[in-house]
């Protein structure tokens, strides 16, 4: 059966991406993982903390698990029993105990939040959600709040055409084939002549099409100057349902990381994305 991690800090925006976990997981027959990282509280004072007002490991624990076990219950309830979902209160780093669960349930996806109102840009302001895209090997959804789970048909995989080759093309046919979605793959160019494209450009994405002939992908030039512009567009009027980016190869993720810059992925943060690693 294929798995979902989703972890949770009990917020508005964690439960959101949950419930678009339970609903993408009836649509794909998967079964849920529900995670739950705690730190043990750091006092940075001299003062000594009285016993009252210290938590132990153990009773942040109990407490985790019996939160977990509460929010699988209703999960339970509300899916008539036809989802399968797991628990697990972990103590440590975030990032480190992801990265352990997701090692030992190998993943469909991890299902998270992104923090803030206005897509991935604000996706900055959540640190945890941040450092999960960047370096985290598996796939990552990013649910932005507000959004709700319907069928997916349209998937965009945003590409620069650099170093095709290390595409990870096994996912991308996975993720489409599951969901017998059309594919877009996006390449944002800007030349003064829009029928002009360097023969570099041509060559690759010839050979990025060979590799995924299987699904059948729709390229796309977009003739813009501003990258995050000219996707977010073609997002919008196309009625996209997720964007693939790659961390490592895309230059998207960096050109958000720029304080100046005001532009989010998706105009009105309804987009999902997806975050996929070599």
């Amino acid at each position: 059966m294929k798995t979902l991690v989703v972890p949770t800090d009990f917020s508005s925006v964690s439960v959101n991406a949950l419930n678009y976990a339970v609903d993408m997981a009836r649509a794909i027959n998967a079964g849920i993982v529900l995670l739950h990282v705690y730190n043990v509280p750091v006092p940075y004072t001299d003062t000594p903390i009285s016993e009252v007002a210290a938590i132990s490991p153990e009773e942040m624990k109990r407490t985790a698990e019996e939160r977990l076990e509460e929010v699988k219950n209703n999960l339970i309830r509300v899916t008539s029993g036809q989802l399968t979902v797991y628990t697990e209160a972990r103590l440590g780093e975030a990032m480190d105990e992801l990265e352990a669960v997701c090692k030992s349930v190998e993943p469909f996806a991890v299902i998270m939040g992104s923090h803030g109102t206005t897509g991935l840009e604000r996706l900055i302001m959540g640190s945890t959600t941040l450092t999960v895209i960047r370096h985290l090997k598996y796939p990552v959804i990013v649910v932005p709040p507000g959004t709700s789970y319907h069928t997916i048909t349209k998937i965009g995989l945003a590409c620069d055409f650099k170093d095709v080759v290390e595409t990870p093309v096994v996912y991308i046919k996975n993720i489409v084939k599951e969901f017998s979605a059309e594919l877009y793959v996006l390449n944002v160019n800007y030349e003064e002549d829009d029928k002009e494209y360097k023969e570099e450009t041509t060559v690759d994405s010839a050979y990025l099409e060979t590799m995924l002939e299987e699904v059948k992908p729709l390229f796309i030039f977009l003739n813009k100057k501003d990258v995050v512009e000219g996707i977010n567009e073609f997002a919008e009027k196309n009625g996209l349902d997720l964007v693939m980016i790659i961390p490592k190869k895309h230059r998207l993720i960096d050109s958000l990381f720029h304080k100046s810059r005001s532009k989010e992925l998706v105009t009105h943060s309804h987009i999902p994305i997806v975050s996929i690693h070599e």
